[in-house]
């Protein structure tokens, strides 16, 4: 009996030591949209790996900060093996433990993915875009062209004639726009982005480093306070000033606004809510001037913790996503995003991702130049000014000033 049970139990031992060993992944996200269809991807890709995978998403509605997050994680000795930097100024702050990702093959298949000193950083997420996105059917209704929705002054005339009308037209108004300070990723990162790069080459720094520099172009800072200052005289005011994620994109897919803030990540939020009206993005008018087209690159990036214990099981599910079927249908399937990737055939059903996707095709596309400014100066610096606009505590002049001593404080 003794003999068996020495046996058994140098059987079982061998069986565990055979058993294949599974580690854990932890990714951490920032957006939430996509956090249902990440989380099943995850899930199912675990299944067939030796990994078990982990999403955390922070952000969006949640009224959480990614950054603070992961600055928290890494203050426990608890980072994840992979997260999401923005750009350039994310990757600053994370430089010494984010990993070369030069050699992987993925590289050769995006031109988008985040390179600083000829090497490779990030992992694109996706291809996206924002201009303002429009309900087509309201604006026929209203007997307004989308297509002249080119500057200022016709976004002005437009979002009056639209509400005057707005009890015909069924909707409660013209715009959804969100300015709370938990909002601030709208304001101070999205509608920021419109003084940046409206209207200039791509690519093109100019304005992004004159005012990082401290130095303010004042016909275009007061055209651009102009444009903020509509958007807000007829948002809805309870979505404007308190509104979160969840409440801006649900009145424009509840076709309760003509207009929507946001881009085409919202896509599968439209579906959510079986927004069937059609829909597409005209320019922002953040200028007299026309201009003629919207705003598209890659959003963020994932990249990898290098201090990581499981650096090749972060690696293979980045390249799983690129290279498998499962991971092409997760990408543009199951998040509806626009892949960042040549060798992905498929195409999202999404008519916002469309939307973006046309105007690229076309060339009419201008910068995101946003992630050029600290993520500190954009929420906590710019984000205040702007919903103090939106509440009615300053008004566009104080806004101007404002906004002039917020870059006269980069200068060095």
């Amino acid at each position: 009996m003794k003999r068996f049970t020495i046996v058994f139990a140098v059987l079982m031992l061998a069986m565990v030591a055979c058993a294949p060993k599974v580690t854990k992944i932890t990714l951490m996200q920032n957006k939430p949209e996509i956090d249902g269809a990440l989380k099943a991807y995850a899930a199912d890709w675990s299944k067939t790996s030796k990994n078990e995978v982990t999403i955390k998403s922070v952000g969006g509605s949640t009224g959480a900060d990614l950054g603070k997050q992961l600055k928290a994680d890494y203050a426990a000795g608890d980072m994840p093996d992979i997260f999401v930097i923005a750009g350039p100024e994310d990757y600053k702050e994370w430089e010494s433990i984010i990993l070369d990702l030069s050699s992987e093959k993925w590289v050769s298949k995006t031109a988008v993915a985040f390179k600083t000193n000829g090497k490779t950083y990030g992992f694109p997420v996706a291809v996206e875009g924002w201009g303002m996105a429009y309900n087509a059917d309201v604006l026929a209704k209203a007997g307004v062209d989308p297509a002249g929705l080119v500057n200022l002054d016709s976004y002005a005339k437009a979002f009056a004639k639209i509400d005057a009308m707005k009890a015909a037209l069924g909707i409660k108004s013209v715009v959804s726009m969100a300015a709370s300070i938990d909002m601030s990723w709208v304001t101070a990162d999205h509608n920021f982005n419109s003084l940046l790069s409206n209207g200039l080459p791509y690519g093109d720094l100019s304005v992004t480093k004159d005012l990082a520099s401290g130095k303010v172009d004042a016909t275009r800072l007061a055209e651009y306070a102009d444009w903020v200052e509509l958007l807000f005289k007829y948002a809805d005011r309870t979505v404007l000033t308190t509104g979160n994620y969840d409440a801006q994109v649900g009145a424009f897919a509840s076709g309760k606004a003509a207009f929507l803030h946001q881009g085409n990540w919202t896509d599968p939020n439209m579906k959510a809510a079986n927004a069937t009206f059609k829909m597409a993005f005209a320019p922002h008018g953040s200028m007299k001037a026309d201009t003629n087209g919207i705003f598209v690159a890659a959003p963020s990036f994932y990249v990898i913790n290098s201090k990581s214990k499981n650096v090749a099981g972060a690696k293979k599910f980045l390249e799983d996503l690129v290279f498998t079927d499962a991971g092409n249908k997760y990408m543009v399937e199951g998040a509806g995003m626009i892949p960042a990737y040549s060798n992905v055939s498929l195409k999202p059903s999404g008519q916002l991702s469309a939307s973006v996707q046309a105007w690229a095709a076309s060339g009419k596309v201008y910068s995101w130049n946003q992630y050029n400014f600290s993520t500190d100066f954009r929420q906590k610096t710019l984000g205040p000014i702007y919903n103090q606009l939106a509440t009615g505590k300053i008004d566009k002049a104080k806004f101007v000033a404002l906004m002039a001593t917020a870059f006269g404080s980069l200068k060095k």
